[in-house]
């Protein structure tokens, strides 16, 4: 089954944020379990998750850089498989 663009921008939002509120908990969960602390907790369950997407933005970047041409299909740069 095919959805138009309209549709997986939807889709691919509605994961994005259900993924972003799944973080957020796991994240001051095992924040909590290791300080038994809720401000703490609440203090790195919120700043993890900003700062893990600009690293990720950056790895995002590098993997580009040196990752040239990628074969989707197989998941292998082109020149190897």
């Amino acid at each position: 089954m095919s959805h138009s663009p309209a549709s997986c921008f939807k889709i691919t939002c509605m994961k994005t944020a259900s993924y972003a509120l799944m973080h957020l908990v796991v994240a001051i969960a095992v924040a909590y379990a290791l300080t038994r602390n809720w401000q703490a907790a609440l203090a790195i369950g919120l700043i993890e998750p900003l700062v893990q997407t600009f690293a990720y933005y950056f790895h995002d970047r590098a993997w580009n850089r040196a990752g040239g041409d990628w074969n989707a299909s197989s998941a292998e740069p082109s020149g190897l498989g």
